[in-house]
């Protein structure tokens, strides 16, 4: 197996002295994660050489994770720290993630977030396939919990800054047509046997993308995401059952429908059945319910655009997460007041946040470190100091939160459906 860093271990003095050097800020390290079933659409900034530095018999890496205090659930094959996020500690030490928010508790997460979740219960990723997705959906949180697992709403969100192409179909399938039947579905997914295509898409709803907008899924709703490079906050599982036959000019393996599902319900279709939330799927309202539009932030309007920065809800009909775009004119500067502790990547430009230096990457080798992804601690996040160092090019940080974010319940420019 082959592990993107040597140098990994979990060290609690190393731990203080890394959340203690930039005032509760840390750097993080690239948490890359292939896909046996999917095809690299190769915009998230890794060298063209280092797609397939997983190693045979594991696909393309055509994921970054971020913030995540979960590993990904990837077969036999999966490395120990993979999908996990590591914090960048002194002398080239690496400190998982999951250790480092354990260590520090509710000095890392704030009381509000500890007490309620005891962990950091979300992480965001970019998600880079040069062809869709099959057709599947995440199990609700009651049904996870029947193998030992969360439930996985997720969110979607297209960032012009890594679509430099859109791929081979930028067009996703969200839910079922309203005049489908569950025995429309039933009959797809007893063909997928047969072998080929089992054509369960000809009764989706397709939707051609919109760069700079977003989408909800819930768990439970069928989905097939699109070509388009995806920036995804979502609760922290890796959760998963596949309905689609066909995919990437490939056969899917028909265990991956049962993936999450318990030993004794394989093969029960009724079982399968009843992971749809099924008034949901064929919601004919879905798209004014779940389409998700750029809102600017209350205090952003507030402030106006002479400002110099400008800061859009991406994310926010969610309950689980939320995110938020933050956009810094050339040579302008900011300070930010949150609740929360939260994740950021650096998509554009280069500055500081707080006292920790950022940019963002322009192209990064398999093991090697960047500059562009951090998390803030709760303490840090009440008075977040952000400096665009660039006399030419916008600093842009997309920023993802947990559950409950107390300014995102409060912002009048949100209306819920």
């Amino acid at each position: 197996m082959t592990e993107i860093y040597e140098t990994v271990r979990a060290d609690t003095a190393a731990m203080d002295a890394a959340l203690a050097k930039h005032g509760g800020i840390v750097r993080l390290a690239p948490a890359w994660v292939p896909r046996l079933f999917c095809t690299p659409g190769r915009r998230i900034r890794l060298h063209p050489d280092d797609y397939y530095a997983f190693g045979a018999g594991r696909g393309g890496i055509d994921e970054r994770w971020f913030a995540s205090a979960v590993r990904a659930e990837n077969g036999p094959g999966t490395t120990a720290h993979e999908g996990l996020s590591l914090v960048v500690g002194e002398d080239g030490v690496l400190l998982p993630f999951d250790a480092f928010v354990d260590h520090h508790a509710a000095d890392l997460l704030g009381h509000r977030m500890w007490d309620a979740h005891g962990g950091w219960p979300m992480y965001s990723k970019f998600f880079d396939n040069q062809q869709p997705l099959p057709f599947h959906l995440h199990q609700t949180e009651e049904k996870a919990a029947l193998v030992g697992k969360r439930g996985k709403p997720e969110a979607y969100y297209y960032p012009p800054e890594v679509n430099n192409h859109l791929g081979d179909q930028p067009i996703a399938f969200f839910g079922l047509r309203a005049d489908v039947t569950k025995d429309h579905v039933r009959a797809a997914m007893e063909r997928y046997a047969q072998g080929g295509d089992n054509r369960i898409t000809d009764l989706a709803v397709a939707y051609r993308l919109e760069i700079g907008t977003g989408w909800d899924i819930p768990a439970g709703i069928l989905h097939a995401p699109p070509s388009v490079c995806t920036y995804e906050p979502q609760v922290a599982s890796d959760v998963f059952s596949m309905w689609e036959s066909w995919s990437n000019n490939r056969e899917v393996p028909a265990e991956l429908i049962w993936k999450d599902v318990p030993v004794e319900h394989h093969g029960d279709m009724d079982f399968l059945m009843s992971l749809l939330e099924w008034d949901d799927n064929v919601d004919p309202n879905f798209a004014a319910r779940r389409f998700s539009p750029k809102r600017r932030t209350q205090r952003s309007v507030e402030v106006g655009d002479a400002s110099g920065w400008v800061e859009n809800w991406i994310t926010y009909r969610s309950p689980d997460f939320s995110a938020k775009e933050l956009r810094v004119a050339p040579g302008a500067e900011v300070t930010l007041h949150e609740d929360d502790a939260h994740g950021a990547i650096v998509i554009g430009g280069r500055g500081k946040i707080g006292d920790l230096a950022v940019a963002s990457a322009t192209l990064i080798r398999f093991g090697d470190l960047s500059e562009d992804e951090v998390f803030v601690s709760a303490a840090a996040a009440r008075s977040l100091r952000v400096v665009n160092e660039s006399g030419t090019e916008s600093l842009v940080i997309l920023r993802h939160f947990g559950p409950g974010n107390a300014e995102l319940a409060a912002d009048t420019m949100v209306k819920q459906p």
